[in-house]
């Protein structure tokens, strides 16, 4: 990403933020709109992104949580900050349950359990612990944390996240928050707020070898290896699956540096973006017209005028199957 100017890396950024944002969420059985989350993110870091999108208090509660893990890495984490964080993905949701919003949980209608099954015969995965213990297991929790002990910085994710959700301090959310928290230890470990991948992406993806392994992981005692081998193992696949999208990226940086100077109309620019930012298929004079908005006759002028510049090539085929592709620089 060091090769590819400001705007490209924010751009990418907004999106990592916004596929974390999406993805915590999902984990949890909670669907947000992504034109919506984006629009959230970009207005919150004052980046321009077109048409803005309308969105809901728990959209906006989810991204001011997210930004404010990787935003604000180095300020301590303390009880208030994360009342605060609770409150904002549950805003004026819980009707009656609203006083258990924004403060540690307090166990009034039994122990704090993760069950399945049938009613009368449910599944106990996981029990917390009781809710009065909770203020001195998080202060632990808070102290260990702020120290920024010597681990390394993934271990130390790992162990905040597993450490935060098995104290389990909230009636609900805690999976959201200690990805949070997880997300935070790495962008303190990384020195930075930008994000290029997402961790709670990949955990979505695997989401039932994630629930898998925190059960193993609580019901056995104090031995977190296998939680610290299943995470490490998330990081790295979610690392190479940011590969693709941060190809499409460093693509269309070099397809730029070649051709920017070339002179070319808006119309011509945007179509081109379009076709950089992972068109499928072929592309022909009817897909172009669509794409810029314009004639079947502009497109062909468009297209016509690329391929003298080199900024397109034609590909095999007769005229009804005429279609085109973008030049390289290594093919110009």
């Amino acid at each position: 990403m060091s090769r590819v100017g400001f705007a490209e890396r924010r751009a990418t950024s907004i999106e990592s933020l916004t596929d974390t944002a999406l993805e915590t969420s999902q984990i949890e059985g909670e669907v947000l709109s992504r034109p919506a989350v984006r629009s959230s993110v970009a207005r919150r870091l004052g980046v321009p992104i077109g048409a803005a999108h309308p969105a809901d208090a728990q959209t906006e509660g989810v991204v001011e949580v997210t930004l404010d893990a990787t935003h604000h890495r180095d300020e301590p984490l303390t009880a208030d900050r994360l009342y605060g964080w609770h409150a904002l993905l549950f805003p004026g949701r819980y009707g009656e349950r609203q006083a258990t919003v924004g403060r540690w949980r307090d166990d009034r209608v039994g122990p704090m359990q993760v069950v399945s099954g049938r009613i009368d015969a449910p599944t106990v995965h996981f029990e917390a612990p009781p809710a009065d213990r909770i203020p001195d297991e998080m202060n632990a929790f808070l102290e260990w944390f702020n120290l920024k002990s010597r681990e390394d910085g993934l271990i130390r994710s790992a162990l905040a996240h597993l450490w935060f959700v098995t104290i389990h301090p909230f009636d609900d959310g805690n999976g959201r928050i200690a990805r949070a928290i997880g997300d935070m230890a790495v962008a303190q470990d990384e020195h930075s707020s930008e994000r290029f991948y997402s961790i709670s992406r990949q955990i979505r993806i695997e989401k039932s070898a994630y629930y898998d392994i925190l059960e193993r992981t609580q019901r056995g005692g104090l031995d977190v290896t296998i939680w610290l081998e299943w995470f490490f193992g998330c990081y790295h696949r979610s690392i190479e699956a940011a590969k693709q999208t941060l190809g499409e990226v460093l693509h269309a940086t070099k397809f730029w540096d070649a051709f920017g100077e070339v002179e070319m109309s808006a119309r011509q620019r945007r179509v081109l973006n379009r076709l950089l930012a992972g068109f499928e298929g072929a592309l022909t004079a009817r897909k172009w017209a669509a794409i810029g908005k314009t004639s079947p006759d502009s497109a062909l002028r468009d297209i016509s005028d690329l391929l003298e510049k080199g900024v397109l090539i034609k590909n095999p085929g007769g005229s009804r199957k005429t279609s085109y592709r973008l030049a390289t620089p290594n093919s110009s």
